[in-house]
């Protein structure tokens, strides 16, 4: 690696150094090379003026999958042989790495200015174990763990944390524990249940100190809904400042009621999706939980103030369909706008399940006057 310093003139002619601000290297883990990357970020960094380092870190090309645990502790030599580099970083991306039961709450707790740790296709030695982040005196606030295999993720305390990202089809229930995270306002959590899985309550999983939470997303992944209604008491001290619910994937024979839950538990919920699809390119899900339907009727006396936008991808023309809309909105007192999509391409091989209804003009026509009629909300309604 060879990194070039700016000069500059200084006073009387004289070359002055130009301090980097920011810097981002994306490199494999190969051992001849860690120190000089090591030793020229250290050399970068000694003016302390840098205010944005990024490192990017894979495993070489072709890999032998037996090394990959050598290779995640030759990783955490490179960072303690380098402190001050790790010292100063402020965004992490890890990609296939395999790592021991505390290497990445030590990580953390030696990257004094990290913000952005991202954990893609990583895993822990013994798969069968939590992992569990426990830095209470560390500045990182958003962490993205991408098919990260364990057994769940434990975020213990990391008391500046702003959003998670949790995504893969090998964790346990529930798949994230929130401990002390009193600044989380974004959750996306998505993966697939197996058959031995029973679904689990949000407030099992979600943590009594989150009150700044904003920002809910769920993917089921067109299988199994893997979380279970609840009485919405227990969730509304940790609901009472939702504003975004996005719930991704549920598979289109099952019914929609029991969403309500999440508005009777989400009093300053605004903006409420719902995403659903048949296609699944074809691929064969193995020990995924058998998809059942899920029961749940909404207090008769709910009567939710404050959601404006309720949107379905993935809408068909179908009695279910319009059915719960007419119940969101009979519950839903000053709804301003009602958005029903079709269903997207599918982003692995650009198909749309071709049993999703086309809505013409005349159809369009007729799914408004059956959602308007008897109804005195004067909610705009669009059909794409």
């Amino acid at each position: 690696l060879s990194l070039v310093v700016p000069l500059a003139e200084g006073e009387g002619g004289s070359a002055a150094i130009i301090p980097i601000k920011a810097l981002v290297l994306s490199f494999y883990m190969s051992p001849p090379h860690l120190s000089a990357i090591g030793r020229t970020v250290e050399d970068a960094v000694s003016y302390g003026k840098t205010e944005y380092l990024e490192f990017s870190i894979s495993l070489p090309r072709g890999s032998n999958a037996s090394l990959l645990a050598e290779f995640g502790q030759q990783f955490m030599s490179f960072s303690q042989a380098y402190p001050v580099a790790f010292w100063w970083l402020t965004r992490l991306t890890l990609k296939n790495l395999v790592f021991g039961h505390s290497d990445v709450t030590e990580l953390i707790n030696a990257c004094n200015k990290l913000k952005h740790l991202t954990l893609s296709s990583c895993r822990l030695v013994d798969q069968r174990s939590a992992l569990r982040i426990d830095t209470p005196c560390s500045g990182l606030r958003r962490l993205d763990c991408i098919r990260f295999r364990c057994e769940r993720i434990e975020l213990i305390s990391v008391p500046e944390l702003r959003t998670v990202l949790c995504c893969s089809r090998h964790y346990e229930n529930p798949p994230v524990r929130f401990g002390d995270v009193p600044q989380l306002c974004h959750v996306n959590l998505g993966y697939l249940a197996k058959v031995s899985q029973a679904p689990f309550m949000l407030s099992e999983c979600l943590s009594r100190s989150s009150r700044n939470l904003s920002k809910l997303n769920l993917n089921f992944f067109s299988q199994t809904i893997w979380i279970q209604p609840e009485q919405p008491k227990r969730l509304t001290a940790i609901f009472r400042n939702l504003t975004d619910m996005y719930l991704f994937g549920i598979f289109p024979e099952c019914d929609l009621s029991w969403t309500l839950f999440i508005l009777e538990a989400a009093p300053a919920l605004r903006n409420f999706k719902l995403s659903r699809t048949r296609h699944a390119c074809g691929k064969k899900l193995y020990d995924t939980a058998e998809k059942t339907n899920v029961v749940w009727e909404p207090s008769k006396d709910l009567k939710h103030l404050n959601l404006k936008l309720l949107m379905m991808l993935g809408f068909e023309e179908e009695v279910k369909v319009t059915n719960y809309i007419r119940l969101v909105m009979a519950h839903v007192v000053r709804l301003k706008r009602i958005e029903l999509h079709g269903e997207d391409p599918c982003k692995e091989c650009n198909a749309i399940d071709p049993r999703r209804s086309q809505v013409d003009e005349a159809s369009r026509r007729q799914i408004k006057e059956r959602l308007t009629l008897e109804s005195s909300l004067s909610a705009k309604i669009i059909i794409c």
